[in-house]
């Protein structure tokens, strides 16, 4: 990049990181998660875990709750399919997944930014590449469109005409 170039690149948009949420089950991917931290394997400090009982009981409203927040992704980890503790949580959860992928789509934010991995309790290697091939398509796709900037020079209303 030559010095032109660096000059034009706001200093904002060279300081971007993606902010990224981790879902993990209970049993299987919190378990893997620990494990990595246990190992002091690396993942990028803007990715935060979220402990939940069960990836099937995590509500459509909490992740779409997320990235009207601002969330830039959103990475679901739960147990490996056929081994969830609760049956079938996991599979629940795939299904609900898919369907918010495609809402995603529909409403402009992209299916990429939201992802459903299936782990083992002894998987953190694959925990940690999971998360960086997350924080990566998402360093590729840039800031979430819902996100609210910091300073505003027009109100949503005015983007659209209303005055």
């Amino acid at each position: 990049m030559s010095q032109a170039q660096a000059r034009a690149v706001p200093q904002t948009a060279s300081k971007w990181k993606p902010e990224i949420i981790v879902f993990c089950c209970n049993y299987c991917a919190y378990a893997a998660a620990d494990l990595a931290g246990a190992r002091r394997m690396q993942y990028p400090p803007n990715v935060r875990v979220v402990h939940v009982p069960c990836t099937g009981k995590i509500a459509l409203e909490h992740i779409l709750a997320s990235f009207e927040k601002g969330i830039d992704g959103v990475l679901i980890a739960g147990c490996l399919e056929g081994g969830c503790h609760f049956i079938e949580g996991n599979l629940r959860a795939k299904r609900r997944t898919e369907h918010l992928r495609d809402m995603l789509d529909e409403i402009g934010v992209g299916r990429e930014r939201l992802r459903m991995v299936n782990l083992s309790a002894a998987m953190a290697p694959t925990f940690v590449q999971r998360v960086n091939e997350i924080v990566q398509t998402i360093e590729g796709l840039g800031p979430n469109p819902l996100k609210a900037h910091d300073a505003p020079e027009t109100t949503q209303a005015q983007k659209v005409g209303v005055p």
